[in-house]
């Protein structure tokens, strides 16, 4: 049971290994679905799933449920008409018009005759060219619905907010640039491809002595008015009932005066002009023209979507709502299916109109549906009305709402300095989609992403962990004061997954973090063993009361025995030895073998998450290799999928068992210090000493010892340190000072010391 106990607690409990704990409990046996069990399911329907189902295809049913009338309805209505005023009068979303121009003109050239195919007779180019981007939107909208269908849109997952905010902030320069000739009143040519940017910035400049004046005036009394009011919307918007339409208010105004002072004959200014009206009749796509766009068609669809969810991700992150990319994927598939049949054109994101629709105060979809009906009257009836608007007011008010945006450059001094690779990934996303275009620029910020994640995850930070005094805690040893360390003991925390990549770091890390490689200890003391039962063959080596002593003063003979070299890394054989050789000691006939001061190795797998076959191999053979030196290695914390795994792939054999998993890092350091009680802290503590006449020069306090005295010593104890005092005596005889471990062992030999 467990009971609070103010902010301390006590546990009194056995000490478990992996083995134990399965014996003292009872495991419930699970059934782990398979790949046809998963299938069933998805196949299976019942009323909950349906309803599901209902709610995904159709969201309005669930959010018309919960809408506020009083608290939202003003503001759509307020949002749907600024949005839809500029939605009329812009053109579609910039990347997906270059791309889908790029395979029209492939397919309908300016120059030369156009690619044979079935159903074009006849026709003229620009219809020719509507019939081509009609078929190419339909099939990309047969493979957005396909993959919504299929549930790809977890392709969304990869999509960090670091790399959609330098995206975002990328195309938000993009659409920057695309406004500033209406804005300067220049003709500029529509650019696409790599660098289309900077050859967009160049002809701006070479133009700039042709800006009209009356142009960039307009442009900039808009931008100043709109970004004053809207200044003064985000300030008191707990005062105003509704935001002020100021958008709508200075479109309204514009038109006004250019109708009135003839703006388009008088000062040159370029207007909005004839608006079509009406709809295109119904009509069925070319499915010849699929096979020649079919290449084109499919990444254009991943981009129309992935630049899409990455603006409706920076909108649900800011107001805090969950976004399902399947459900995008099947809207976007559903319209550009039904729109193709009319004529319309690829549909995706809209940078500006969305910033419009956000920054006027927009709740739900009301808005939208109102921007729709606005754009619907337009094009039906009203179109003539905004004929007279200067297209340097829609640019004006464009880049004034991509205020939001182009602030995320903020960002970059926030993200170097709590988690460069995540602002090397903005700065590369950001970087690449201004230069190479959103399309090229996407990939390029993915592919940047992934190495960031494989960097991390191939070259985690490593630590070995000490045990914080008085507590059942372990943390990184540099970092804390009040630690302990059994000598001997190293706890080494792997915090990642480990697989095929990363297997080699660990072990390189896991030898640097115990001081030695076991393969070059183990490979050194078989060659070792080697020699002295060479010697001991030929009779040069002798058994004596001390150990093996060397009886020939010829030199040794150091040549390698190029034969069974394989066997230097197998297990040390004593067979048809006399004694057991203590490595660790002196060897006869100057054999030389490093020295291994560590005797447990603690793995701590709390943060592994899996293995895979290379890394399953790879630890196989680390944990061998330490085993073999005669250094115990255990596993704590290990994950139970882990541990099936294990199993299941014969990962066990007479030198790895699975006594060596423990349930917790403690459990595995009481079982050592249990093991080895000659390093527990307690080791020099109250031991009883008989001192005589002696004085130590050397100590750091000094003082003589009498031998009628006696006292008990009190010793704090540190890995290679011990400080100690004799306090039963005068001030003046007291015997104060510190020693290595190693003389302190002698100095209690020395006094006769029974400890």
């Amino acid at each position: 049971m467990i009971r609070p106990v103010a902010t301390q607690y006590t546990v009194n409990r056995p000490l478990y290994s992996e083995d134990g704990f399965a014996q003292d409990h009872e495991k419930i046996y699970r059934h782990h679905k398979n790949l046809k069990d998963h299938v069933k399911a998805y196949f299976t329907c019942d009323s909950k799933r349906a309803k599901n189902a209902a709610l995904s295809l159709f969201p309005v049913i669930g959010w018309m449920r919960i809408y506020r009338i009083k608290e939202w309805l003003m503001s759509d209505i307020v949002s749907g008409v600024s949005t839809g005023l500029v939605a009329v009068l812009q053109g579609a979303f910039p990347v997906l018009s270059l791309m889908i121009g790029a395979v029209v003109t492939r397919l309908i050239p300016d120059d030369g005759p156009p690619v044979n195919i079935t159903g074009l007779e006849g026709l003229t180019m620009d219809q020719q060219r509507v019939v081509v981007a009609a078929s190419a939107t339909f099939l990309i909208g047969i493979f957005q619905l396909a993959m919504g269908l299929l549930q790809v849109g977890f392709i969304v997952m990869y999509l960090s907010d670091t790399l959609v905010s330098g995206f975002t902030t990328a195309a938000a320069v993009h659409i920057l640039v695309s406004q500033l000739k209406f804005v300067l009143g220049l003709v500029v040519p529509g650019l696409s491809g790599p660098l289309s940017i900077i050859y967009t910035l160049k002809e701006v400049f070479v133009q700039i002595t042709d800006t009209n004046i009356c142009d960039l005036v307009t442009s900039i009394i808009v931008m100043v008015v709109v970004f004053i009011v809207k200044e003064l919307n985000d300030r008191y918007k707990a005062k105003l009932p509704v935001p002020i339409p100021i958008e709508v208010i200075m479109t309204i105004i514009a038109c006004g005066v250019s109708y009135a002072f003839d703006f388009k004959y008088k000062y040159g200014i370029d207007v909005v002009g004839k608006i079509p009206q009406g709809f295109e009749p119904p009509m069925a796509p070319n499915v010849e023209i699929f096979q020649h766009t079919a290449i084109e068609a499919f990444p254009m669809a991943i981009v129309g979507f992935a630049v899409a969810f990455s603006v409706a991700k920076v909108y649900s992150i800011k107001h805090d709502y969950i976004i399902d990319g399947n459900q995008e994927l099947i809207a976007f598939g559903v319209s550009n299916i039904f729109g193709a049949a009319f004529n319309s054109f690829v549909a995706s994101t809209a940078l500006s109109r969305s910033a419009v629709q956000e920054s006027t105060g927009g709740k739900t979809q009301i808005a939208g549906l109102l921007s729709a009906i606005i754009v619907m009257i337009v094009i039906l009836s009203l179109g003539f009305l905004l004929e007279p608007l200067p297209k340097s007011v829609l640019g004006a008010v464009v880049i004034i709402n991509l205020k939001g945006m182009l602030m995320q450059f903020r960002e970059i001094p926030y993200l170097w300095r709590k988690d460069r690779p995540d602002c090397v990934v903005w700065i590369v996303t950001c970087i690449g989609s201004i230069l190479l275009g959103l399309d090229l620029g996407l990939a390029v910020g993915l592919g940047a992403e992934l190495i960031s994640v494989v960097f991390r995850a191939q070259f985690p930070r490593c630590s070995v962990l000490a045990n914080i005094k008085g507590t059942d805690i372990y943390k990184d040893r540099k970092d804390y004061f009040s630690i302990y360390e059994p000598e001997g003991v190293k706890i080494f925390r792997i915090p990642s997954p480990i697989f095929f990549a990363n297997i080699e770091f660990f072990r390189g890390k896991l030898v640097e973090s115990v001081g030695f490689n076991p393969l070059r200890v183990l490979r050194k003391r078989n060659k070792a063993l080697r020699k002295i039962k060479k010697l001991l063959k030929n009779g040069e080596l002798l058994m004596t009361d001390k150990g093996l002593l060397h009886t020939s003063s010829a030199p040794i003979d150091e040549s390698e025995d190029e034969s069974n070299m394989e066997d230097l890394d197998q297990p040390t054989n004593f067979q048809n030895l006399p004694i057991h050789v203590n490595w660790n000691a002196e060897l006869p006939a100057n054999i030389c073998v490093p020295r291994v001061d560590v005797h447990s190795v603690i793995l701590d797998f709390a943060a592994v998450s899996f293995l895979d076959i290379s890394a399953l191999k790879g630890l196989k053979t680390a944990l061998k290799e330490f085993i073999r030196v005669d250094v115990e290695v255990y596993i704590v914390a290990c994950d139970a999928y882990i541990l099936e795994k294990l199993h299941s792939c014969n990962f066990f054999d007479d030198e790895i068992k699975t006594s060596i998993f423990f349930l917790t890092l403690h459990d595995a350091m009481l079982h050592i210090l249990e093991k080895n009680p000659d390093q527990s802290e307690g080791r020099y503590t109250n031991i009883k000493v008989i001192p005589y006449n002696y004085h130590d020069n050397q100590s750091n306090g000094g003082g003589r010892l009498r031998s009628r005295d006696k006292a008990v010593v009190s010793i704090r104890a540190r890995p290679t340190q011990a400080s100690f005092s004799f306090p039963s005596w005068s001030q003046s005889n007291t015997l104060c000072g510190s020693f290595s471990v190693a003389r302190l062992d002698h100095f209690f030999s020395f006094f006769n010391t029974n400890y």
